[in-house]
């Protein structure tokens, strides 16, 4: 018998936990997940968008229009930030940083200073945004690769029911 050819590739893989991760957003209009791996393909971080440890979900705004305080912007934690800052206690230098988003400027300045080298991103929807731009022209200017995921395959579904292990 030979081995299983259908099985999905590293950056499949990788991609596949961030956007695990993103389902356990509580932001009803948008779900971001992330996930550091090592240069051994061992994931060091994860993270998804949503707020600080002790502020709770229940009170803080989840609205995208209206005044500032009135909004989630000033209290939500990107998941990129949010994977850097729940990584499992190691230097981040050399890393790879899978996310269903390219990162916006504030993540990329985390990004930069934490030591990863490589951005793996699955949507680029925002890149005619400043945001976009800076975080491209710092990126660039730190050396640190950026990619839009090669995935050879559109979905994936996963199953909890035991029958199918």
């Amino acid at each position: 018998m030979k081995k299983r050819q259908d099985y999905i590739s590293w950056d499949e893989y990788f991609m596949g936990v961030a956007l695990l991760s993103a389902k356990r957003s509580k932001d009803p209009s948008t779900q971001v997940g992330a996930c550091i791996v090592n240069d051994k393909n061992k994931i060091v971080g994860a993270g998804y968008n949503g707020l600080p440890i002790g502020c709770s979900d229940d009170e803080f705004p989840w609205s995208k229009q209206g005044d500032f305080l009135d909004t989630k912007y000033p209290f939500v934690c990107h998941a990129e930030l949010n994977a850097i800052l729940n990584n499992i206690g190691m230097d981040l230098k050399g890393c790879k940083i899978y996310t269903a988003l390219f990162p916006c400027n504030e993540c990329t300045k985390a990004i930069i200073q934490s030591g990863i080298t490589e951005v793996v991103f699955l949507s680029d929807k925002y890149q005619s945004t400043d945001s976009a731009k800076a975080s491209r022209l710092m990126l660039d200017m730190a050396g640190v690769r950026y990619r839009k995921v090669e995935a050879g395959i559109d979905n994936l579904v996963l199953s909890f029911n035991e029958r199918d292990v």
